[in-house]
């Protein structure tokens, strides 16, 4: 939907939308015929909830197309991810709150592990610890160029930012991750002319890591992907006027929370209920709050189908102290599909639930991919929840006379 045309529309309120995102939350049956993880696990609470909500299903960019995190997030926040394409890099670095400049030129970063040959072997290092990561970054730290900054930032385990600053860089560039093990690393290559310098810093920074990290005996290479520099997008405030806040742990869904204009929340901890306690303590601050469950997709990308069963009945543990908030208008849903048995992403709708005292509840037993089919929402865009939302909260004026 035009975000400007819903800007017109607008509208205050008193109401409070929470909007609960379970990474990944899509997912498929082990075997053909069985039930999907969210349908094996035990989810009393979700279950109640959904026989008040109405139910459904999402896409978040179209039939068919595998959405990454980034574009997942922005179109669950009502934005069209075909339209505003935003790069990994970029949101990484906002993330783990990096100033990063107009110009700057920003990539997520992995250690990784190749043989002697140079072939990947593993392309996470093992889930390098954090604090074995922080050290190398120390190293990669000292690598410099004339003309251009390089600055390196830790994010969490194996994974860190790559920023490049300087006059004449763009980001159009390939990135260095073949996204598989049995290969060698890429180079980085222009996209464009006016990439041309960008790339070439980019080459002679992983060189300079490789003579660096040679002598590690897992993390002794790197791999960068997701090059972007900082785009210009609408506020929440502006589009929705909503004071938003978001509560997230890893780096990449901070950074897409930030980029739309949310503020970003402390978590003291890193569990769920710890998330949960952060709302609590801030409920009173805000009328929108972004609640992001990262532990579902990590689950869902190691094919740990009991793993991602057991992290949504963690979630579901947690309901009751949301519903205890009395919020007017409730989502429950995700990003994108992480089917365990695919070990990856995939294309298959994501289960969504809408709850609010204004909702045409649907009366379905139970929170599953096959009850979201049979919901009332139908299968829609992911860009149409924010509407939906708001209009529940009574925040969207008529159109028309």
């Amino acid at each position: 939907m035009d975000l400007e045309f819903l800007s017109g529309l607008k509208t205050p309120a008193e109401t409070k939308i929470a909007m609960l995102i379970m990474d990944g939350l899509g997912g498929l049956p082990r075997q053909p015929g069985g039930k999907t993880e969210l349908e094996t696990a035990r989810t009393p609470n979700l279950d109640r909830l959904a026989e008040h909500s109405s139910l459904g299903l999402t896409q978040p960019v179209g039939p068919g197309i595998t959405a990454g995190s980034g574009p997942g997030h922005l179109a669950i926040f009502g934005y069209d991810p075909i339209q505003y394409q935003i790069g990994r890099g970029a949101l990484e670095a906002l993330g783990v709150d990096f100033d990063l400049c107009p110009h700057d030129v920003a990539a997520r970063g992995n250690f990784c592990s190749v043989d002697a040959n140079g072939i990947i072997t593993d392309r996470r290092a093992g889930r390098l610890p954090t604090a074995e990561s922080q050290k190398l970054i120390e190293l990669l730290r000292t690598i410099q160029i004339e003309n251009t900054q390089f600055f390196v930032e830790p994010v969490m385990e194996h994974r860190f930012v790559f920023v490049m600053r300087g006059e004449g860089l763009a980001d159009a560039l390939s990135e260095t991750d073949p996204l598989k093990t049995g290969v060698p690393e890429l180079p980085v290559r222009p996209l464009q002319r006016k990439s041309d310098k960008a790339a070439q810093c980019a080459n002679y920074f992983i060189a300079q890591a490789r003579k660096l990290l040679a002598d590690q005996e897992l993390a002794n290479s790197i791999l960068l992907r997701g090059f972007a520099s900082l785009p210009s997008v609408p506020q929440y405030a502006d589009i929705f006027g909503l004071k938003a806040a978001a509560i997230a742990i890893s780096g990449m869904y901070r950074g897409v929370a930030r980029m739309v204009g949310m503020t970003v929340l402390d978590v003291v901890g890193e569990t769920i209920s710890d998330e949960f306690a952060s709302l609590e303590k801030h409920w009173s601050e805000y009328d929108f709050f972004y609640l992001h469950i990262k532990k579902t997709d990590t689950c869902g990308e190691r094919g740990d189908f009991d793993g991602k069963v057991a992290a949504i009945e963690e979630v579901d543990a947690q309901i009751p102290r949301l519903m205890a908030l009395d919020p007017d208008v409730v989502i429950v849903g995700g990003d994108h599909s992480s089917p365990a048995v695919l070990r990856s992403h995939s294309w298959h709708p994501v289960p969504l639930l809408l709850y609010s005292h204004f909702v045409r509840p649907d009366g379905l037993p139970e929170f599953g991919e096959r009850t979201c089919q049979k919901g009332s929402l139908g299968v829609i865009p992911a860009t149409q929840v924010m509407p939906l939302a708001l209009a529940n909260a009574g925040r969207l004026a008529k159109y028309g006379a």
